[in-house]
């Protein structure tokens, strides 16, 4: 954690941006899926022309086969995207460490396990609070969706 307002900002800004970059995994992945499907299961193309059938009579001919283009073209995609999945993966566990970093550096201890909760593992607050509720069971006022956030607008809030 360092010092002065800026710093304070910056660090809030690496968790916010760990979990923007963790969709983009996401969204990275779906797109490679979704190549490796058209890419296993190409769509066949048809069509009709008049010619010189093996037996010598001319007549429509039924013609099939992938698109060769389109696939080659969604290959080099797919390779273009997993080289983009490899650098924002690196990046991601770079942006970890320092979000992790940081909410170490947070005192009290109910606060940094909320901030791991929904920063880093991505919960919702409702499932933060539901969380800590069950890890924290005899606590005299149970955590709350609201109270959660409300803690954590108040921490960012204070510096």
């Amino acid at each position: 954690m360092t010092d002065g307002r800026e710093g304070i900002t910056l660090d809030k800004e690496i968790l916010v941006q760990y979990c923007e970059m963790k969709e983009e995994i996401k969204d990275l992945r779906k797109r490679i899926q979704k190549l490796d499907r058209f890419l296993e299961n190409p769509p066949v193309v048809a069509d009709i022309v008049k010619g010189t059938r093996r037996d010598g009579t001319i007549g429509p001919i039924k013609i099939a086969g992938i698109p060769e283009p389109e696939y080659v073209r969604k290959q080099g995609i797919r390779e273009r995207y997993r080289k983009m999945l490899e650098l924002k993966e690196a990046e991601l566990l770079e942006l970890t460490c320092q979000a992790e970093e940081y909410i170490q550096g947070i005192e009290k201890a109910d606060l940094r396990i909320m901030f791991r909760l929904y920063y880093i593992d991505g919960l919702p607050w409702v499932k933060v609070a539901d969380t800590m509720n069950r890890m924290f069971p005899k606590k005299k006022v149970p955590y709350t969706e609201d109270s959660c956030r409300m803690r954590n607008n108040r921490f960012f809030e204070k510096l």
